[in-house]
């Protein structure tokens, strides 16, 4: 009897041609793009992105998406600058890059929640949908592996001057866009010399008395928000300062940006959770691999 078959040489090759793309795909999410590991995560938090602008830090944010995974990634708003597309239309390339890898993110079964803004807020009107797997929400609960609940919002509800004098807000952001155009001119002659990052406005801010009294006031009022909702910590993004503090037994997070700080923060799997500071990392990859070749 003679048995008949589909299968020839064509698919034969077929079938090795895919187990070489399973190869691949587990290489691709072993190592980044530089040679680096990747690294797992828990939960990653980001905010403060504005893509939309030239002041988006997107080389280090690709750099940084090219090298992290994890299961949850919270986006804690003003990851779109709305505010200044309405003024002037600028996205390059790269912005589109971060859109899609925040997206392959969803579709591979990353829990992605978006959390808009001040700057994002036209997608508060959405909140409670989904969208491509990015699930939109006011604000969210978080649960860390070692049992501790995390009030995850973008903090622009406590800044005085965005909810009650508005036009007091878009004025102090058209400052802000003039210090960040200086920023990015500044970075651009650092990269002609090979020197890292560094933040022209972070230094500025740090400098000044009134912005350091605004920043403790803000993270006063975010903590105790947390506290009246009787959870153990909260996590928000909103003032460009990354910082991790106690309040009286309720801990406060914020995630920082990726215009000044380029900074995320992560829950590794014991639930402790940690600020990257990506610029920092990118300068100590590139050292160890300086020292690795001149070992070689």
């Amino acid at each position: 009897m003679t048995v008949h078959s589909d299968w020839d040489g064509t698919a034969a090759e077929g079938v090795s041609m895919e187990r070489l793309r399973k190869q691949l795909s587990k290489i691709d999410k072993s190592v980044g793009p530089s040679g680096a590991p990747r690294r797992r995560y828990r939960t990653i938090w980001i905010s403060d992105v504005h893509l939309g602008t030239r002041g988006c830090n997107d080389r280090l944010l690709i750099d940084f998406l090219d090298h992290v995974d994890s299961d949850t990634l919270y986006l804690v708003g003003d990851i779109i600058d709305g505010w200044r597309m309405k003024k002037r239309y600028f996205w390059p390339e790269r912005h589109n890059a971060i859109v899609s890898r925040v997206m392959k993110r969803a579709k591979r079964g990353t829990d992605v929640i978006y959390i808009p803004g001040n700057h994002d807020e036209m997608f508060r009107q959405f909140a409670g949908m989904n969208f491509g797997g990015v699930q939109i929400r006011k604000k969210a609960i978080h649960r860390t592996a070692d049992g501790r609940q995390l009030l995850v919002l973008h903090g622009d509800e406590f800044d005085a001057v965005v909810m009650g004098h508005r036009w007091l807000a878009f004025a102090g952001d058209a400052a802000y866009e003039f210090l960040m155009k200086l920023n990015v001119a500044v970075n651009a002659v650092r990269r002609l010399f090979n020197l890292p990052y560094w933040s022209l406005s972070k230094h500025a801010k740090r400098k000044v008395k009134n912005a350091v009294e605004f920043i403790s006031r803000f993270e006063d009022a975010v903590a105790h928000e947390a506290r009246m909702r009787k959870v153990d910590g909260v996590v928000c993004g909103h003032i460009h300062t990354a910082e991790t503090r106690d309040f009286d037994g309720v801990t406060y997070y914020n995630d920082g940006d990726w215009v000044e700080s380029c900074t995320a923060l992560v829950e590794h799997f014991d639930g402790s959770l940690e600020i990257l500071h990506w610029a920092d990392e990118v300068v100590a990859r590139g050292t160890e691999a300086a020292r690795v070749k001149v070992a070689a």
